[in-house]
Parts: structure tokens; C-alpha cells; sequence
């Protein structure tokens, strides 16, 4: 052929055809290719879930919450939003999001920490407030329930993350109900990601996509040294570098 696009993917998919087969064979023409790496993914949390809280709310979502991070580089993220407990850490919407941040803050440092607002319309002082009223003879569940609607999920987190001495400290207890730490260990397998992170170089390409060290032949899509959010964003650059290959192809031709 006179012109080629690939359009490979990345390599997140690889029962659909989206192995990332494709990274040696363009390696071995001298073309340069970031590692694929996980995007748009979940993450295992350090030390893993108590048996109970991995038995009874994997699968659940966290609802109406917010999450903070702040890198070492000091980047930060901060979204309302909802996501979902796993049997080994946190995936969904939220955590998707700022996955990138995450990823890269694991492999820079070993871990990364979140922090969870489990109540981001309420300010703290009106948080302490609640946990200070008097609950008389009512149970701390009971209470937190009644004064804050914390219940399911979100009441079982600070048991899970918090010592008794802490949960029965109004000042500790409000602190972590608006930031509880969640420290991350590790993301999920590339082949369980929705996306990949990594690929071909756009130093290695020509304003039209093609590989400057492998003339006649253009790259699109994934298989690009990019990434972004889920979803419609993620489609869009897909098809934007489609046609942008498409038509350096035909540029190319034409001369």
C-alpha cells in the first residue's frame, strides 16, 4: 500500500482485539512507544478491604460524595460525584476521573491517598455540631443516621477505617466523616482498564500523524501517546485523530 493508518487501540481490550501486539512491532522500526499503562481505572486500596466490608458492600456505590487528592508534585483534584467499593479497593465515575493522578502518584511514590467527603454539602462546623448533639440512649449508628442520614455504606467506611477510641471522639469522628484518607496501592490490571495511557510518541509524528521514521504510515486513535476522561471525551479524540490521519494520509498521497 502507497498509505497506512493504524488504528490499534491501546491495550485494554485484549478479548475485543486491543492487546497492544502492535508496540514491539513498531519498536523494532525505530519508533518510540511510551508503555501502555492502565486509564480510566480502578485501584486496589492498601491492605485491602476488612472481610466484612469486602462480603457485604462490594458492588455498592458510593453516592453523593466527594473525593480530594493532592500530589507530591502538588497537583490536586477535587469532584463531587459518586463511585463503587470492590472487593479489593474503589472504581466508578469519581475515581476515573482522577485516575491519572493516582497512577502516576503509585509509580512515583508507591501509594496514593485520597481523601473522602462523605457529606460535601455540609461544612464541617454544622458536621461537629450533629455529632455532638446528645444522643441519649441511642446507639452511635443510630445517631449518626438520624442527625446526618449516614447509614449503609457510608457508616460502615468510618467503622472501617477508624478505631473505636476514634469513632467515639466527636472531633475525630467529624473530621474523617468530611476527610477520611483512603490510601491506594496499586491500579487494577491494564486489561481490566476502560482505556490506556502511553503510545506512540507525537514527537515521532508529523503535524499529519505519520511516522516520520516510517513514511506512508499514520497512527490514530489510542494507540497514541494521550489519554482522557471516560466516555464521550475519550470517543471523540478517537475520532478526531481518525480524521486528522485520514487526511494527512491523503495529503501525502497527493504529493
Amino acid at each position: 500500500a502507497c498509505a497506512v493508518v493504524l488504528a490499534l487501540g491501546g491495550g485494554s481490550w485484549a478479548r475485543l482485539g486491543s492487546n497492544g501486539a502492535w508496540v514491539p512491532l513498531l519498536a523494532q522500526r525505530g519508533v518510540a512507544v511510551a508503555p501502555l499503562l492502565p486509564a480510566n481505572c480502578g485501584f486496589d486500596v492498601q491492605g485491602g478491604w476488612s472481610p466484612f466490608f469486602a462480603d457485604k458492600f462490594a458492588g455498592q456505590p458510593f453516592k453523593s460524595v466527594a473525593i480530594g487528592i493532592t500530589t507530591a508534585q502538588g497537583q490536586s483534584f477535587q469532584r463531587k460525584g459518586e463511585f463503587v467499593a470492590t472487593a479489593t479497593g474503589v472504581e466508578g465515575s469519581l475515581v476515573y476521573a482522577a485516575s491519572s493522578l493516582l497512577r502516576d502518584e503509585i509509580i512515583r511514590s508507591g501509594s496514593a491517598t485520597l481523601t473522602l467527603d462523605l457529606l460535601p454539602d455540609m461544612p464541617l462546623e454544622k458536621v461537629l455540631a450533629e455529632v455532638r448533639h446528645p444522643r441519649g440512649s441511642r446507639s452511635l449508628s443510630s445517631h449518626l443516621k438520624s442527625r446526618l442520614h449516614l447509614e449503609g455504606i457510608k457508616s460502615a467506611i468510618l467503622h472501617e477505617r477508624l478505631s473505636k477510641e476514634a469513632m467515639n471522639d466527636p472531633a475525630q469522628l467529624a473530621a474523617a466523616i468530611k476527610a477520611l484518607p483512603i490510601t491506594l496501592q496499586a491500579a487494577r490490571p491494564i486489561d481490566e482498564a476502560i482505556s490506556t495511557a502511553g503510545g506512540v510518541l507525537f514527537e515521532v509524528l508529523t503535524p499529519g500523524l505519520m511516522l516520520e521514521s516510517v513514511p506512508g504510515v499514520f497512527c490514530a486513535g489510542e494507540m497514541l501517546d494521550w489519554e482522557a476522561p471516560t466516555g464521550g471525551y475519550l470517543l471523540q479524540a478517537c475520532f478526531a485523530s481518525g480524521a486528522a490521519a485520514g487526511q494527512g494520509a491523503l495529503a501525502y498521497l497527493r504529493r
